[in-house]
């Protein structure tokens, strides 16, 4: 009841608190918090907003899954096997229907390591085919890292990408409900979609949008079409919004802290550029107003530095 009151205190468009030493909110399961049911038939287990550690298992992004009448399709198959095979006893314990599909959000671990565990109960796998790529090309490292974190709790965890791929949008139909698979453009990491629910008014943004963590920036990032790739997403108009990571919230909220924050720091790094500054100083231009949000300290002056690079390019 608490949970879902939060996820309800967010969709409201009040500001949730979230904390990085928030310990644990399901003890006895590798689930960071039990999965919660965010509108009918949509549910979400929200993960921790902290960097993915052996405490919370990799499970520091949302896993979700819809409930179709005719079967069940999971957003993202989980940073390692044991979270996979948790998501999944807690769906058989809410429903009946299998699960018929599971969608990668895009490349990274927590998106596609615990492909294998699906893929070893006959579920079919879809992805972007840039995050197929991406993963092909770097998920030997990806598992190493989650290894390095995850020790003994990556026992089982295998490279396993996805057996399906799209390149702009793919639609299903299944039971009550038309899943829109979206590809906008470029965003937080190669190949990164939304699945998109037109008749709830729901959008399952992945890494996308973000709001209670801060945003993370990384080589491959392209801040530029971040930008101008938010016009589309915005234009779904989505009532609800589970985001990459954190609780459910509405469109506004996630404008406020990814669409705002990239332009706000592209606007502070153009200054900076102008007035001839250098990359060491480039780290240390001013944030603050995005302070308060999770993760800050460990990503705000790394995001300034590969902002200031990809800008004294353009």
């Amino acid at each position: 009841m608490k949970q879902a009151l939060v996820a309800l205190f967010c969709l409201t468009g009040s500001v949730a608190i979230a904390d990085e030493d928030i310990a644990d909110q399901y003890p006895g399961s590798p689930l960071y918090q039990k999965p919660v049911e965010v509108i009918p038939n949509v549910w979400s287990a929200i993960g921790a907003t902290a960097p993915p550690t052996y405490e919370n298992t990799g499970h520091n992004n949302n896993l979700s899954f819809l409930i179709t009448g005719d079967g069940v399709v999971v957003v993202n198959a989980g940073a390692a096997w044991i979270l996979a095979e948790a998501l999944h006893e807690e769906i058989k314990a809410i429903t009946d229907q299998p699960v018929k599909l599971v969608i990668n959000e895009n490349g990274q671990g927590h998106a596609m390591l615990g492909n294998g565990y699906w893929a070893a109960q006959g579920v079919p796998i879809l992805a972007h085919e840039d995050a197929a790529h991406e993963f092909d090309e770097r998920g030997g490292d990806i598992l190493a890292n989650a290894q390095r974190y995850n020790r003994d709790k990556s026992e089982g965890t295998v490279l396993q990408g996805p057996t399906e791929t799209f390149r702009d949008s793919h639609t299903i139909e299944m039971g009550d409900m038309v899943i829109e698979v979206l590809h906008l453009g470029p965003a937080h990491s190669p190949g990164d979609i939304s699945v998109f629910l037109p008749n709830e008014s729901l959008v399952i943004a992945g890494d996308m949008a973000f709001h209670e963590r801060l945003l993370p920036i990384f080589p491959d990032t392209d801040t530029a079409g971040w930008v101008e790739t938010w016009a589309d997403f915005e234009a779904l108009n989505a009532t609800y919004v589970i985001p990459g990571h954190g609780h459910p919230t509405n469109m506004a909220q996630v404008t406020r802290y990814t669409f705002d924050y990239l332009t706000y720091l592209r606007g502070k790094i153009g200054e900076h550029i102008d007035n001839g500054g250098t990359l060491a100083d480039a780290y240390y231009v001013d944030q603050t107003p995005y302070a308060h949000l999770d993760t800050f300290n460990e990503l705000a002056t790394r995001n300034a530095g590969y902002v200031f690079e990809a800008m004294e390019w353009e």
